[in-house]
């Protein structure tokens, strides 16, 4: 009997879905979902670009009017009235932009806060009077919360994907890491290379044509919502909470680069503190996006916050030592808890955000932000002037065990209601935590 030639032998098919995926690629299918999305790169690059000034404003600033003034504490004081500004104006422009859409409001806001700049720029250069400086550069305050505006579009078009939102957010947060680690190198080039105002000029035309590149995207803009019958983020269950830790955690920031400054100034390094503190947002942007490529699980702010409470010591550990490289190694180990701790954080408040508030919910995170590093900065100041720059380590490892606390209170409050009235509960949150982190009805993965 002749022998089947191969031609009638069946060769089994390999299909897309056998064929084997690299591990990598596996990995970081999430980014590569959200970069295959129509519009995303685009309105990813517009916002980017508008987000670099973010970490260049407040250094030219500085350089402009201590150098032309001659005065550092008021520069300061400047800089911190247009912070301070920012944290009022933030939750209404961002009100209006969930009222009225992003394209209406945030461009012009933008033009306003560009204004403002430029008005800084010219007071400096006329030499007028000191209170014109606060003025213009309160006008910088209009700057919408530019991640949040991002954060909200990968909201409207994941909104049914939370694992892919998940490595959007990491995204998000990695790009804030990296715009606020470049943006005061550019600064610092532009003006020290060409002239004391080129960061803040730089800085202006950056952002305008930033936005304007971002809100021409309007595809992936969220529809405007009519005037919002939902309650203030600020009453929703577990955001007050939540702003609570973030402005904890804005402490940490705060007080780390003010105290780290100190220390190697303190050694003589000054010069030096700049690239030690790059390499703390490097570890954090390096963690959030292989936190980002991971399988989302269970929001654990806990979990995350406890993390960052035992790495914030290692720099006081490290500090002890007398050489800034060892503080620079435990700098970059510490930053590492930071980003997994913020994309948890904002996940958490983007789920308990009504949909039509949720850019003034993104915007009060940004006021609690902005609250905390401004205190953890003035904290970290004064004990570096009363203890010294190596005990001053500590504030930013307390500020971190703090907002520890805050996460694991309202969770133990509902284990002491729940056990003393199992009746009344009926497998919902407590109603002592009804304000806290914790609070929702009870799901079967809860109880898992």
């Amino acid at each position: 009997m002749p022998q089947q030639t191969t031609q009638d032998t069946p060769v089994p098919q390999q299909t897309a879905q056998d064929t084997p995926t690299r591990p990598g690629r596996r990995r970081f299918a999430g980014y590569r979902r959200l970069f295959g999305l129509p519009g995303a790169r685009a309105f990813t690059a517009g916002n980017l670009l508008a987000r670099l000034p973010m970490g260049m404003f407040s250094v030219s600033a500085v350089v402009m009017i201590a150098g032309a003034r001659g005065s550092y504490a008021l520069a300061g004081a400047v800089t911190a009235t247009g912070l301070a500004a920012t944290a009022v104006a933030g939750p209404w422009l961002a009100r209006l932009v969930d009222r009225h859409g992003q394209a209406r409001i945030a461009l012009p806001a933008t033009a306003v806060s560009a204004l403002g700049s430029l008005a800084l720029l010219l007071c400096v250069r006329r030499d007028a009077p000191d209170w014109t400086l606060f003025a213009a550069y309160a006008c910088t305050a209009a700057t919408p919360n530019i991640g949040g505006l991002s954060r909200a579009r990968w909201a409207h078009l994941l909104r049914d994907e939370p694992g892919t939102l998940h490595a959007a957010n990491a995204f998000e947060q990695a790009a804030d890491e990296l715009c606020f680690m470049l943006g005061p190198v550019l600064a610092s080039f532009l003006t020290g290379t060409f002239f004391p105002e080129a960061g803040t000029l730089v800085g202006a035309v950056l952002l305008l044509a930033g936005m304007a590149l971002f809100t021409a995207q309007r595809a992936t803009e969220p529809p405007p919502r009519a005037r919002s019958k939902a309650p203030s983020p600020l009453r929703s269950p577990g955001v007050p909470a939540l702003l609570v830790c973030f402005t904890a955690t804005g402490a940490v920031f705060g007080s780390m680069e003010v105290v780290t400054i100190a220390y190697a100034d303190a050694g003589g390094r000054r010069a030096a503190a700049g690239a030690v503190l790059a390499l703390q947002a490097a570890g954090s942007c390096a963690a959030g996006l292989v936190y980002g490529a991971r399988k989302p699980a269970a929001p654990r702010l806990h979990r995350c916050l406890a993390a960052m409470a035992a790495l914030m010591t290692l720099p006081w550990a490290a500090a002890s030592t007398g050489s800034l490289g060892v503080l620079a190694g435990a700098l970059l180990v510490a930053g590492m808890a930071t980003a997994p701790t913020m994309v948890t954080a904002m996940t958490l408040v983007q789920r308990r955000t009504p949909d039509d508030r949720l850019n003034e919910g993104m915007s009060l995170v940004v006021t609690g932000l902005l609250i905390g590093i401004a205190c953890g900065s003035a904290t970290g100041g004064w004990a570096t002037e009363r203890l010294s720059p190596v005990a001053a380590f500590g504030v930013p490892a307390t500020a971190a065990a703090l907002a520890l606390l805050v996460s694991l209170a309202p969770e133990a409050a509902r284990r002491v209601t729940v056990r003393g009235f199992p009746q009344a509960t009926g497998g919902h949150r407590s109603t002592c935590a009804r304000d806290s982190i914790s609070v929702r009805p009870l799901t079967d993965g809860d109880r898992k």
